[in-house]
């Protein structure tokens, strides 16, 4: 009696265990595939749209360093495409506050997605449909991709390069607000020297009133003529007492004539950073090469019907089979 309650779980009995039971495994498949097809058409399931952009970001933060700098020393190319750094950066950016706010505002999104603004959570489920919809990813050749999924495909297309323009816009903004404030800083530093500059050359202007063009000059130039006076006294007494003069203005006037050298320099380099961070300020590059714009598309990315339809068939499938398995093991433990 044992033997004949026993069911033998073989590769044999299982073929001819279905094989008998094709009817039943037949009719739950079937149904299981009309009702995945209608459970999932644009009836129960909204369709959505994907679009997408791909860009790399550039390398550049200041336009004055890499426009201006010698060409041995300049760090950044304008045309470089950005690398690990730049995209990592790019991405950070993205999923910024700064620049999801200004999505939100520009776009209108808590009315694009009929979220209540009056209700308990508005921007929590505003910001739980965006991250449902609205993705950002390090592709493997380091560019950024943009990816937007929407109910209507010109939205979609219309928000994916958006979403490309805004970051450029926010970026620049912010490289803009830094770039004043260095500027301020560095016109000051400019002023200053420029003032202590002036003031020195004021000085040296006063001994030129006084009669000190040039000490070295001068001095060398009355020992000259003390030389050939030899044996004219009145004429030698008089050079003395005007070298005598002019050596009282010996150790201002080098003192100011060396100060001024090392000031004019140190001015001419404040120079050049003045004019590099004026550049930052009044002049603006692209932060971004695109490499794809989004354009509206013509089929829909989710939900995909036949996936589902084949997912939801196989796995009622399987599950009926082992549902008739266990209802027969249950009859031959009941005999």
């Amino acid at each position: 009696m044992s033997q004949k309650k026993d069911f033998d779980f073989n590769f044999v009995s299982l073929i001819e265990f279905i094989w008998k039971y094709r009817k039943h495994l037949i009719i739950i498949t079937a149904v299981a595939a009309i009702a995945s097809a209608i459970f999932s058409g644009p009836s129960f399931i909204t369709p959505k749209y994907k679009a997408q952009v791909v860009f790399y970001p550039t390398t550049i933060n200041s336009i004055g360093n890499a426009m201006f700098t010698d060409l041995n020393k300049r760090e950044a190319d304008p045309l470089a495409f950005g690398e690990e750094e730049e995209a990592e950066n790019a991405l950070q950016l993205l999923n910024s506050s700064a620049l999801q706010n200004r999505i939100i505002e520009n776009y209108n999104l808590m009315e694009h997605y009929e979220i209540d603004p009056g209700g308990k959570s508005p921007r929590t489920d505003l910001f739980d449909k965006m991250s449902n919809n609205i993705g950002f990813r390090r592709t493997k050749h380091l560019a950024v991709e943009i990816t937007v999924k929407d109910e209507n495909p010109e939205k979609a297309a219309e928000l994916a390069n958006g979403i490309g323009n805004i970051y450029d816009t926010v970026k620049t903004e912010i490289q803009h607000q830094v770039a004043l404030e260095a500027l301020q800083i560095v016109e000051d530093q400019f002023k200053s020297k420029e003032a202590e500059v002036w003031d020195i050359r004021t000085k040296l202007k006063e001994l030129a009133d006084s009669g000190v063009t040039n000490y070295e000059e001068q001095s060398r130039a009355i020992n000259e003529e003390i030389y050939k006076a030899r044996g004219n006294t009145t004429v030698t007494n008089r050079l003395k007492k005007d070298l005598k003069r002019l050596s009282r203005y010996a150790g201002e006037f080098t003192y100011l004539n060396e100060t001024l050298i090392l000031e004019l320099e140190s001015l001419s380099q404040l120079r050049k950073r003045y004019e590099k961070a004026r550049v930052d300020v009044e002049k603006t590059l692209p932060q971004k090469f695109i490499l794809t714009s989004a354009t509206a598309p013509e089929k829909k990315s989710y939900p995909i019907r036949s996936m589902i339809v084949l997912l939801v068939t196989a796995a009622t499938g399987l599950l009926g089979l082992i549902i008739l398995i266990l209802l027969k093991q249950l009859n031959l433990l009941k005999d």
